[in-house]
């Protein structure tokens, strides 16, 4: 019965949802062949959308950390490709939206509000041109890593020892970064990051930041959670932690149902106020989901299981989509406060990003030493030529 009482009258949103990674995965991006009303090998297709009473979607632009230093900006391009494609191909359930506003707008019309969030710092290729192009493609926010380093910022793995670190949190680049994130309104999402990453962003930032997909500490001790400090730090920057469905992050085990999610959210709301939780989900891009939570039409019964254990309509209303609604706006508002600061230009040091696959054209590298190779090299092997 609680579950009919939240339908298409309240905005539901979810914060990460990687159909465009299974898409790629499993039709190479020939959405063609892919019918979005028959598909059944996802979580997520149009009548379990419907179902669900999904009024908004952020749909991650996802490539692995393998593609870091070789084609990941090529292959993030198409992912962003292939989410414009899609509401194109059914512009009768979904609408590309870029701001707060339009996703107002699409919940009027009756249709899912389709955004965009790049889910890997890597996918920019340290580069503050690349991030701002990206930001004109539709994209509105960045999860800063993903299970691997950035050259400017450390993942998650760090505090685990799985990896070493990189910058100690975030680099003087990645510092930068935050600020260009704040100032062109790019939401950063700190998912898949360290904890230094964390409270470096949160120190920096001068907007609220999201956590797109991650859980309670307190509940499941997996460092891809976040602990009580951090939870207080998010509430007094009035950001949000989107609870994430996947069994390894909601119970530190294979197996887990829809209670123990519940459970996440009830910590959050006890440490840091209902103001800062929400829906994560990522569907599609986890291999298992809890008992109760199969796919995305299962929204409705978390919702009634939170009305249940005593959250109050308010609360609930705020889970749904308020909150995150709440913090866009404060991105977009710092993102006009600073409309007359400068795009930053300076780029990442060279050394921290040498590698095979990257040129060094515009880096005075060894007191122009690079420069004049350059420019010497092909004179030489000319005149050379000239000889025979």
């Amino acid at each position: 019965m609680l579950r009919e009482l939240y339908n298409a009258s309240y905005l539901w949103f979810s914060l990460h949802n990687d159909l465009p990674w299974q898409i790629r995965s499993l039709y190479n991006n020939q959405l063609n062949q892919v019918d979005l009303n028959t598909l059944n090998k996802t979580h997520t297709n149009i009548p379990k959308i419907k179902a669900g009473h999904l009024g908004a979607q952020f749909w991650a632009a996802y490539v692995p950390c393998d593609c870091q230093y070789k084609d990941a900006v090529r292959q993030t391009l198409e992912q962003i490709d292939l989410v414009h494609r899609m509401t194109q191909s059914y512009p009768e359930h979904l609408k590309f939206c870029t701001s707060s506003q339009e996703i107002l707008q699409a919940f009027q019309e009756n249709k899912t509000a389709s955004l965009i969030g790049v889910e890997g710092g890597h996918s920019i290729d340290s580069s503050m041109a690349t991030l701002r192009m990206f930001y004109q493609l539709g994209v509105r926010y960045l999860t800063l890593t993903h299970s691997c380093n950035a050259p400017w910022a450390d993942n998650w793995k760090v505090d685990n020892g799985d990896e070493n670190p990189e910058s100690n949190g975030l680099s003087e680049f990645g510092k930068n970064l935050i600020k260009e994130m704040n100032r062109i309104g790019m939401i950063i999402d700190l998912a898949h990051v360290s904890q230094k990453v964390m409270k470096d962003v949160l120190d920096i930032s001068e907007a609220p930041v999201i956590f797109s997909h991650s859980s309670a500490y307190k509940i499941c001790p997996s460092k891809r959670n976040v602990p009580d400090d951090i939870l207080i730090k998010v509430a007094e920057k009035k950001g949000i932690v989107m609870v994430n469905f996947y069994n390894n992050y909601v119970t530190c085990n294979k197996t887990a149902s829809l209670s123990d999610v519940a459970d996440h959210f009830d910590h959050i709301r006890q440490v840091g106020g209902a103001a800062i939780v929400g829906f994560g989900g990522d569907y599609d891009g986890v291999s298992r989901v809890p008992q109760g939570l199969e796919d995305v039409s299962k929204y409705p019964d978390l919702v009634a299981e939170l009305l249940n254990r005593g959250w109050t309509d308010k609360e609930v209303k705020e889970a749904l989509g308020e909150n995150l609604l709440r913090v866009f706006k404060k991105v977009e508002e710092v993102r006009d406060q600073m409309s007359k600061t400068l795009p930053n230009d300076i780029p990442i040091p060279y050394e921290e990003v040498n590698n095979p696959c990257r040129t060094s054209y515009g880096y005075q590298i060894n007191n122009g030493a690079e420069v004049f190779k350059l420019a010497f090299y092909p004179l030489l092997i000319f005149s050379i030529a000239l000889q025979y």
